[in-house]
């Protein structure tokens, strides 16, 4: 493995994460990761519709949500042992040979819903692991003044990933079949890996692959981290309520508000795309400014407001409005998303930002989509508007218990 010096180095932070060949290569190897995700999940999705009945795909859909959630925490311990980089490029090889493997059964036989199955707990189990390393890996290739910029540039690739890669999915499945799409996913894992191989990392305390302690032992260490920095322990509640509130309106509960209006498959797009444009825009911001004062106080005032936006967005009467609130929500959504990430990674001791990611992560990509079936059942009982108020509240608690931890509210980005 290439070490470099630390990150905290002057060489490191005299160069804009934006500028450097390093973070670039990082930056494209998760680009390509990202676009194969959203291309494997058009041709899953896809497949486990021809293969089975609607309610059997959505159980395929579904299988990678519970490994995902039951080993995160340890996916935390295992990136903070061996380097969140060494996670990466094992994570995404791993992806490549099973998506390749599907690629070529499918070819030769026609295995059933069994084999999609399989493979989303795979990608469930792997997810685990590389979702907390990739929340890690830009600590040690930048410096901490440059992690709001990387957060940016990382929330520009994620969008980008989104436009590109599922439309890139619907065209191999309508010109090849799902085999086709699982084929051009497993070239773009692929892709990435000489990038991460090619990524500098600095050396954390201690190093990595040189465990001393048990998993269990390393995991409570975590946590015990998380406990004592008062940043990091509020930091964790805000992000929980957030995306507990979040998630469910913006995903299930959009579907059915569309269905509800009658404003259809066109007008949920519309109402989606203003949410990525404003969250896109608010990305491309912080990549050119790089830093946002008073950071902890603006992330809780920004999810507290955009809690009052996801409320409204159940009661406007127009398509054209939706998309406007919806703009709104994605630019507060997106910067106090980006703050929340930036300020784990500076406030987390280097040798722990793997756990605490795996923790932030255990809610926002573990625990919250559980809640989809919840809010799906809770809107055919009482309809749209209480649920969105509901889940805002939740929200809301999240943005009022920020602005009420003295330490939270002070918290500050380095310059």
């Amino acid at each position: 493995m290439t070490v470099t010096p630390a990150i905290s180095e002057p060489l490191a932070a005299e160069r804009p994460a934006h500028r450097d060949p390093n973070v670039l290569r990082w930056l494209g190897a998760y680009a390509s990761s990202a676009m194969g995700d959203n291309v494997y999940y058009v041709a899953l999705s896809w497949a486990a519709v021809q293969a089975g009945t609607p309610s059997q795909a959505g159980l395929v859909m579904a299988a990678s949500a519970v490994p995902r959630a039951l080993l995160m925490l340890g996916g935390g311990v295992i990136a903070d042992r061996f380097g969140p980089r060494r996670v990466l490029i094992g994570s995404n090889a791993v992806r490549c040979a099973a998506v390749l493997a599907v690629t070529v059964l499918l070819l030769v036989s026609s295995p059933g819903l069994w084999l999609l199955g399989l493979l989303a707990l795979v990608f469930g189990v792997v997810d685990a692991v590389l979702m907390p390393a990739l929340g890690a890996l830009p600590a040690r290739i930048t410096a901490r003044g440059q992690l709001a910029r990387v957060q940016g540039m990382r929330g520009l690739a994620s969008r980008l990933a989104n436009v590109v890669g599922a439309p890139i999915g619907g065209l191999c499945v309508a010109l090849g079949g799902a085999t086709a799409a699982f084929g051009v996913a497993a070239l773009l894992f692929a892709v990435c890996l000489p990038l991460l191989i090619a990524v500098r990392v600095g050396r954390r305390p201690g190093g990595d692959g040189q465990p001393v302690d048990s998993a269990w032992r390393e995991l409570r260490d975590g946590l015990g981290h998380i406990r004592r920095n008062p940043v990091l322990a509020r930091l964790v509640v805000v992000v929980a309520l957030s995306d507990l509130g979040f998630v469910g309106p913006l995903n299930v509960g959009l579907t059915l508000l569309a269905d509800e209006r009658g404003w259809g498959a066109s007008g949920m797009g519309w109402v989606l795309a203003g949410f990525g444009a404003g969250a896109g825009t608010v990305s491309l911001l912080l990549t050119v400014r790089g830093r946002v004062p008073r950071a902890g106080l603006v992330l809780s005032v920004t999810i507290a407001v955009g809690a009052v936006a996801i409320a409204a967005l159940a009661y406007v009467p127009t398509v054209v409005a939706a998309v406007g609130i919806a703009l709104a929500v994605g630019l507060l959504a997106g910067l106090s998303g980006a703050l929340c990430g930036a300020l784990l990674q500076t406030e987390s001791d280097p040798g722990f930002v793997g756990r605490v990611t795996s923790v932030s992560n255990l809610f926002s990509l573990g625990l919250a989509p559980l809640t989809f079936p919840l809010t799906g059942a809770a809107v055919a009982l009482w309809g749209t508007g209480p649920v969105f108020c509901a889940s805002a509240s939740v929200c809301a608690l999240g943005g009022i218990f920020g602005l009420c931890s003295r330490a939270l509210r002070r918290a500050e980005l380095p310059a």
